[in-house]
């Protein structure tokens, strides 16, 4: 077993302790009402998807439609709000895959991607609203372990593995996911020692205008990676969010091709404040210091634009198993939403967000002004 395996069982085997707390926290805890005046009045609203599953893919579409996936192999969907979710987990040998990250782009077409060693980094697709799936890729390195997907468009996207051989493994597809090809690694700058991605939220990976694209790191570094011809090239910049083998960078945040904002932490410390959360306005070549975060954050995405956050937006929600924070300065500065466990969030172009975690959680967000 490598030193950066190692790493990555004892990172999977505290990310589980987490969850089993977090779970109970949540279940206490998730309903609970945030104060008035908490984070300019946001609050999450509960839908009830009928699942137990834990849901870290999120991709919502629209208020309307949204998609999620996550454990004992579970996707689900909606298309009226939340009111009503339909199962249309691919079944067959997935019961067992925990699929990580979805992504969407209407209510028929999806890509999802599952994490595991070997065999169990699968990427299948659907175009028919779930009702079946196709598979597009399946791992067949022992070395693999495939964290999150990010897309550019309905055809063009990369996948993201942690270091095979001392870089790590980038897949790139032109057709929507029916199949995957791999980047020549002497694009990829070496991997140190011991660093790996999270895959927490499927935002380990994002993408934005028609090129640009950064990933996440974690364990002996919190780095994040920058390609601006679609993952044939890499540069990296180390940012000052804490690192360890359970702690570095879980999510990105990206407003356009300059903006960014990460979030992380060590989630075997989820109260741990301090380097937390970081931010960028050149397109991740430097990275600030941001705002002390309630704890350790998995997710984070830009808020759409309101008269609070302004145009383009600078608002910026991060979710975490302690709580949710939001920050109206792109990071620079945070207040607490509410308490409560949250694994992922997205916001859409329709203006809602999104956010979804354990026993089958899924909210909505309401008060944005």
């Amino acid at each position: 077993m490598t030193s950066g395996t190692s790493s990555r069982a004892r990172a999977l085997t505290a990310l589980l302790a987490l969850v089993l707390a977090s779970s109970l926290a949540g279940s206490l805890a998730a309903f609970a009402p945030a104060p008035a005046s908490a984070g300019g009045g946001l609050r999450w609203k509960d839908v009830d998807t009928g699942s137990d599953a834990q849901f870290r893919g999120l991709a919502p579409v629209s208020r309307k439609v949204a998609w999620v996936s996550g454990t004992e192999g579970t996707v689900l969907r909606t298309i009226d709000g939340g009111k009503r979710w339909i199962d249309v987990s691919p079944g067959g040998d997935t019961g067992d895959l925990e699929f990580r990250d979805i992504e969407a782009w209407d209510d028929m077409h999806a890509v999802i991607l599952s994490i595991g060693s070997g065999g169990d980094s699968r990427i299948y697709r659907t175009g028919n609203g779930g009702r079946t799936w196709t598979e597009g890729f399946r791992n067949r390195n022992k070395q693999a372990f495939y964290d999150c997907l990010g897309f550019w468009d309905r055809r063009h996207g990369l996948a993201m593995s942690d270091p095979v051989n001392g870089t790590f493994r980038i897949l790139a597809t032109n057709d929507g996911g029916k199949s995957w090809t791999k980047r020549k690694s002497a694009g990829m700058p070496p991997a140190l020692d011991g660093e790996f991605g999270f895959a927490a939220s499927g935002t380990c990976l994002v993408t934005a205008g028609d090129d640009d694209a950064w990933i996440a790191s974690g364990g002996t570094a919190a780095r994040v990676f920058h390609s601006e011809d679609r993952g044939r090239t890499w540069t990296v910049t180390d940012t000052p969010i804490r690192r360890g083998d359970a702690a570095g960078v879980f999510s990105l945040a990206v407003r356009n091709t300059r903006t960014l904002v990460a979030v992380g932490g060590d989630f075997e410390k989820p109260n741990a404040r301090k380097d937390t959360s970081a931010y960028s306005e050149d397109a991740g070549t430097t990275w600030t210091r941001g705002g002390r975060l309630g704890g350790y954050r998995s997710g984070a995405a830009f808020l759409p634009r309101t008269a609070k956050t302004g145009s383009p937006s600078a608002g910026v929600i991060a979710v975490g198993p302690s709580g949710t924070d939001v920050s109206y300065d792109v990071g620079a500065t945070w207040t607490s939403v509410e308490k409560g466990s949250l694994d992922a969030v997205e916001c859409t172009r329709d203006g809602a967000c999104w956010a979804s975690g354990s026993d089958g959680r899924v909210a909505v967000l309401r008060g944005l002004k």
